[in-house]
């Protein structure tokens, strides 16, 4: 039986993290943010042209670091809106030492045109920070397991998941970056591919411009969908 509660149980609790770890910590946090707008080539469900926007936020105090990024994109014709995309990401982690971290994270994902209302995920992870004798390579895996929620009009499926998730990021200069994200979560009746290669190089010094190749493929989907979505785009991103 659907429960609209359990997103807001989620967030609510991701909040509570923070909330809690902030009062405790003693220094000053340090925040990062970024804007990216551009254009994007789809091809899968949809293959309209469109635009392509994205805020990230990070905060880092003491041994927490907590984010939050809001991707999506929107496809419009003379006939109106064919195609829009909201996909948000909250998560709050915790330094165990330099080398692993734990790390609760939720996502909200809707897209009009994959034949779901919406989906959401919560799972709690512990990972780890590989080639840190390396300066100009980083590697970030964590594995930990968790519950989905897909809703398709009056269906609410809830299973539970195995996540894992690896970040990789190389500076192929001082003005350019190489960055590859991969994640996987496997559920007992349908299983999500994310991965999204990019490389970034410096225009101005808070102004890049990106290239990035995204993929998302899910084994089982509502009829007549799609199993593979790509998303080739170039974008500016704003950092401050």
């Amino acid at each position: 039986m659907e429960n609209p509660n359990e997103l807001t149980i989620i967030w609510a609790f991701i909040i509570f993290i923070s909330a809690s770890s902030l009062l405790h910590a003693q220094t000053d946090p340090t925040f990062q943010s970024e804007l990216e707008l551009g254009a994007i080539i789809t091809s899968g469900n949809t293959e309209d042209q469109n635009i392509k926007m994205k805020a990230s936020f990070e905060w880092d105090r003491e041994s927490w670091q907590y984010g939050f990024s809001s991707d999506g994109f929107r496809s419009s014709n003379t006939n109106g809106l064919v195609a829009q995309r909201l996909y948000h990401v909250g998560r709050a982690s915790y330094e165990i030492n330099g080398d692993s971290f734990v790390r609760a994270r939720a996502s909200y994902e809707d897209d009009r045109f994959s034949g779901f209302d919406n989906q959401s995920d919560f799972s709690v992870n512990y990972g780890r920070n590989l080639l840190q004798n390396l300066n100009d390579m980083s590697l970030a895996i964590n594995f930990g397991a968790g519950v989905r929620q897909s809703k398709q009009g009056d269906i609410t499926n809830n299973e539970a998941i195995a996540r894992g998730e690896g970040n990789f990021e190389w500076a192929l200069s001082r003005s350019a970056t190489f960055s590859q994200n991969f994640s996987i979560d496997s559920g007992s009746d349908s299983s999500i591919v994310r991965s999204e290669s990019a490389i970034e190089s410096e225009i101005l010094n808070n102004l890049t411009m990106k290239f990035s190749i995204k993929l998302k493929h899910q084994t089982v989907v509502p009829l007549l969908r799609e199993k593979t979505d790509t998303e080739t785009a170039v974008t500016l991103v704003m950092n401050f």
